[in-house]
């Protein structure tokens, strides 16, 4: 387990914070035990939930080019059919998983493959769970094809504290599952837009694992 890169300035930003307000009530009210004490229990738990929250664990990746791993931690809100429309133009399995903010907000490439599209939208900031969030919230897109022409979609999505995503990929790039694809900062959600011809392999409210869980598999 190790800090990842994404939450270093962050974390220095909330230490300073926390330092001054601590220097300024020792400085100026050095007789109040009470309001010293509260603001260094009060101290204490904030820089460890940043602390926490930044957090980058180290994964062991089982490779398998049948397999769709999870791009992120956290709960499996949509399973449905819909029509997408911008890349594939055919009816496709949406599986959107919500990272709350007590989950490790990196993200991980599902599939190997290549990058056909990889870009920012800006948009609304709706309760990540909400139904639109896919359509309207801020969010990346990213389309991977496989080297079979099997091509998904994953979407990095806001949520309505979320105000910051980080992505890694670029036009052109080849990429290896499980590998780092980004990091969004608090609560938020990752979609997969899969083929139909993808064996669905988990449930609603199922807790999965970035880079571990198996989202679904190819025959």
């Amino acid at each position: 387990m190790s800090i990842h890169k994404e939450g270093i300035n962050t974390l220095l930003l909330v230490l300073v914070l926390l330092i001054i307000i601590n220097a300024v009530v020792f400085y100026f009210y050095p007789d109040i035990a009470v309001l010293k004490v509260t603001v260094i229990f009060f101290s204490l738990p904030v820089f460890f939930f940043f602390l926490y929250f930044f957090r980058y664990p180290n994964r062991t990746i089982v490779y398998d080019e049948k397999v769709v791993l999870s791009p992120a931690d956290g709960k499996v809100v949509v399973i449905e059919e819909i029509v997408e429309e911008n890349y594939f133009n055919e009816k496709r399995i949406q599986v959107s998983i919500f990272m709350s903010p007590l989950n490790v907000h990196a993200n991980w490439y599902p599939i190997n493959g290549k990058i056909m599209t990889s870009k920012y939208l800006k948009g609304k900031y709706l309760v990540a769970w909400h139904p639109k969030a896919s359509s309207d919230n801020e969010r990346t897109e990213i389309e991977i094809e496989m080297a079979n022409g099997i091509g998904i979609l994953v979407k990095q999505i806001a949520g309505a504290v979320a105000r910051r995503i980080v992505y890694y990929p670029r036009k052109g790039d080849i990429v290896k599952q499980g590998a780092e694809l980004g990091f969004i900062k608090f609560g938020s959600r990752v979609d997969l837009i899969l083929p139909l011809s993808a064996n669905i392999n988990v449930e609603l409210n199922e807790k999965v694992k970035g880079g571990i869980s198996q989202i679904a598999t190819f025959d």
